[in-house]
């Protein structure tokens, strides 16, 4: 039966607002092409069949929604319960749990086959749009992680870079040319995935305390927009001595999300100043983000652990 939908969607990576974003930090975020899924009916695989029970699943969370009236996006539900019961899976490279966006894609190339009255790419550059294309998103998303901002699902689904200035003001973003160069942003893989509701839940529960929850709307988000800005507008300097205290802040008070393996390279990353790493996505496990000026001294300083380039810095 083949291909519903010919279309592939990306994972992505946030490259900086992990947790500043659900308390108004700005953010961005890119898509990332090595990894990627689609929507198949042809799939008789024991992968493609749990693929098949988890889309029977989230059918009925987005029927619940709808039959409350809850569900924000106009979507084409008997088409899409039709299409499940003949098969209908998603057929990904995205490792789950890995902080690059397996849900994100998913929910993305659902959005685009069984969404209705979806806007054209031309009105993309209207942030009102791009805020109503992430709400209904976020709201579909949430079925995965408890809590959504959209974030992910957006940039799977747009393949554009976006920027987030705030929780009202969204848009798309031009980015650095990527030009060869000794500094780049790499990826080192944990080995194992973590799990985005639970950290999420651990990040909420401590938002409860005032302390912490000061912490993330002032010093966190201090640092996060200033890199953003610094990365954007290519200055070296900046975005450098943003990126040690913001490596400082994440390790000191987001211990649970980084993975305990990676601890000592983090740390050592915060006393050589050879390179500084962050969480990518939720953490707990999965991949983290690192920036380095100089892309082969890290990797000789890091060589029992592999690096994958994202671009270059």
């Amino acid at each position: 039966m083949g291909l519903v939908k010919d279309t592939l969607f990306y994972s992505k990576i946030l490259l900086f607002g992990e947790y500043g974003i659900i308390e108004d930090s700005m953010g961005l975020s890119i898509p990332y092409n090595q990894f990627y899924g689609k929507l198949t009916l042809s799939d008789d695989s024991e992968i493609a069949k749990m693929s098949n029970l988890n889309l029977a699943k989230l059918f009925n969370y987005l029927k619940g929604l709808n039959d409350n009236n809850e569900l924000i996006a106009s979507l084409d539900l008997e088409q899409l319960d039709l299409d499940i019961a003949n098969g209908l899976s998603f057929d990904s490279s995205i490792p789950q749990g890995f902080g690059i966006g397996s849900s994100g894609a998913l929910v993305a190339a659902l959005y685009s086959k069984y969404g209705l009255n979806l806007s054209s790419d031309s009105e993309w550059n209207d942030p009102k749009i791009i805020t109503q294309i992430k709400q209904e998103l976020g709201q579909i998303e949430s079925y995965f992680h408890g809590k959504s901002s959209g974030l992910d699902p957006l940039i799977c689904y747009l393949k554009l870079p976006v920027l987030i200035k705030s929780k009202e003001e969204v848009g798309t973003t031009v980015m650095p040319i990527d030009e060869p160069n000794k500094g780049a942003i790499f990826l080192i893989n944990s080995g194992h995935p973590g799990s985005t509701s639970s950290m999420v839940s651990i990040f909420m529960e401590k938002c409860k305390e005032q302390g912490f929850r000061k912490m993330v709307k002032t010093t966190l988000k201090k640092y996060n927009d200033a890199c953003i800005k610094a990365y954007l507008e290519q200055d070296s300097a900046p975005l450098f001595r943003n990126l040690k205290k913001l490596s400082a802040l994440l390790f000191e008070n987001f211990k649970p999300m980084i993975p305990a393996n990676l601890e000592d390279i983090w740390r050592k990353g915060l006393e050589n100043n050879a390179y500084y790493l962050k969480l990518c996505g939720s953490g707990g496990g999965g991949y983290i983000l690192g920036f380095t000026k100089d892309i082969d001294e890290t990797r000789r300083l890091l060589k029992s652990h592999e690096l994958e380039v994202v671009c270059n810095l």
